[in-house]
Formats: C-alpha cells, structure tokens, sequence
C-alpha cells in the first residue's frame, strides 16, 4: 500500500516539476491580461476540472482579484449574463474538448471577454479559440488505469496558484490587504483588530472622581461588573486606579477604608494603554509587565479613560 502512495505522490509530483519549464512568454501573458482586466476573473470548467476552476477562484478573490465560478452548463441556461466585457474567462479542460466549454465559445465571443485557456492538449478547440493558452499536459495520470484525474488536476491547481500567486505579488498585494479578505482568520484577527474593538465601555468601566469614598469605587466596579475603576480628577483625566483586589486588601487592614477618598488609596502610575493600537500589540504589552495583571485602562489623546482592556477579553478574541 505504501509504495502505491509513493508512486501516486511521485506522478503528481513530477506533473508539477514539468511545469516549471513551461513557464514562458504565455504566462506572462496571462498575467497581464489579468492584471490590465478592468471587472473580475471568471473561471470555468466541468467535472474534476470545474473542482479546480472553483478553487483557483476563490484564491484569486482572497489575494485582490475579484473572482467567480462559473458553470458552463449553467452558463448557457442563463448564467452568461453574469459576464460582462470587462472580464477575464479562465477556462479549465485537460481536453479542451469538453462540450459544456465548446458551447459557450461563440457567446464569450459576442460578449467580447479575453479567453485564457488551461488545458492537456494545446491543439484542442478550446485552445484554438483562446487568447492565452497555458499547457498543464501531464505523461500519464497517477490512477493505474491512467484515467481517473489526478496528476491533470494537481497540474491544474498548481499552475492556478502560480498565476494567481504572481498577479498578487505584481499588485504589491500586502499581509494587512490579505487580512481585509480574511477578516475572521487568526491572521485577520491579528492585523486588523483593535484595542478600541476590544475594550469595555459605557456601563461597563468603572469610573470614579478622585475625592469620592472607597465605598463608591467599590459600588462602581460591582455595577460595571468590572475587576478595576479608574479613578479621575476633576477634569477628567485618569489619576490612578483602584482593583477589586486592592479594596479587599484595605479591607482587612482597616474596615473604615470605606470612608476614605479614593485618592488616598489608589495607585498613582497604574499600567495603561494610550490610543488605539492593535490588540495583538496590548496583547504583547501584558505578557511583558514585570507583574501579571488582569486590565488595563484606555485613555485618549487627553489622557481621560475611554475604556477598560481586559486580558481575558483579548484572549478571547483568537489573537494567539
């Protein structure tokens, strides 16, 4: 069984390392065509091929190339009407003789679309009729019978990525663009979320004016459901903070710390976050404090609190 995988994976293989000396003026073609293509790239294809011609679309349209599948069989039922004259047709086929592809050759040809044609046999009809060819033949497939698509397919797929690959890298497309396309991905997460899409607010943070008694600070953070208030002066500004655990620790020292003004026990030059930077980058900033802590406040560029971060919530959020 094992040297069966082998002989598959060696086929597939090889069907890829062939390519590599096909890679010539055409591709570059191919790619400008793209590239100079004013709507979106429409794949297509039937079977097995029409699998890979789904894929190659959708890694398109997640590195900054609009694109879509569309079934040849549905595109003479109507759905041709999805393709405009702006659009690239990227047309898969080992045989360049499927029918489904043949039939909607005169209709992309009244439309007006460029035609680039992926196909095993660059004598075919449907190579004859495209604008670019790209030739992902293979010696044999890796199915004992030579029938089953399989080292055809794996041709296909690689030299769709390679195309859509090479148009990314040409469109200086960059990580944080990726990460606009990929927004609930962990890259996603951590390029584009924020301390401010993060962070509690409203009712939710505890703040508390500097002259006012520990009992109030104690009331604020059990009504924000908070672990920490931010203690303000009388403008606003953040002077210091106070932890639910700080309040039981004076507690035990002395009951009639309730009574004293929050100024007396907070500390002064608490850890804080200013503006809004990635959360990855809070992230980062707690994990490095010589001491462990669970919250931090957000002040704006006046210094006045805005919110509270919560470690728990940024762990939450997938950054790690």
């Amino acid at each position: 069984m094992i040297e069966v995988a082998r002989e598959v994976l060696q086929t597939e293989a090889q069907s890829i390392l062939r390519l590599i000396d096909r890679l010539d003026e055409r591709f570059v073609q191919a790619v400008q065509t793209i590239l100079s293509c004013k709507g979106r790239v429409v794949t297509t294809g039937m079977g097995k091929s029409g699998a890979i011609a789904r894929k190659v679309a959708a890694t398109f349209a997640s590195t900054g190339t609009p694109s879509f599948f569309m079934h040849p069989a549905e595109g003479v039922h109507g759905d041709l009407g999805m393709v405009t004259t702006d659009d690239v047709v990227l047309a898969f086929s080992t045989s360049g003789e499927t029918d489904e592809l043949l039939a909607i050759l005169p209709a992309l040809k009244r439309i007006g679309v460029k035609l680039i044609a992926m196909v095993g046999r660059t004598e075919s009809t449907l190579a004859q009729a495209a604008d670019v060819v790209l030739d992902v033949s293979v010696e044999r497939e890796a199915c004992p019978f030579n029938l089953a698509p399989t080292a055809s397919t794996t041709a296909m797929l690689a030299m769709g990525d390679a195309l859509a690959i090479t148009v990314m890298q040409e469109r200086r497309f960059t990580p944080e663009d990726f990460a606009v396309f990929h927004p609930a991905g962990t890259l996603g997460r951590r390029l584009l979320l924020r301390v401010h899409d993060v962070m509690r607010t409203g009712d939710s943070v505890a703040i508390v004016p500097k002259n006012h008694p520990l009992r109030d600070v104690l009331f604020a953070i059990t009504k924000a459901n908070a672990g920490a208030a931010c203690i303000v002066n009388d403008d606003g500004t953040l002077a210091g903070i106070i932890t639910d655990g700080d309040i039981r620790r004076h507690l035990l020292r002395d009951v009639g710390s309730l009574d004293r003004p929050a100024e007396e026990l907070m500390t002064r030059t608490p850890y804080v976050i200013e503006g809004n930077p990635l959360a990855v980058e809070a992230l980062h900033l707690f994990e490095s404090l010589p001491v462990k802590i669970g919250e931090m406040p957000v002040l704006d560029a006046e210094r006045k609190p805005v919110g509270m971060l919560m470690l728990k919530d940024l762990l939450r959020t997938g950054i790690v």
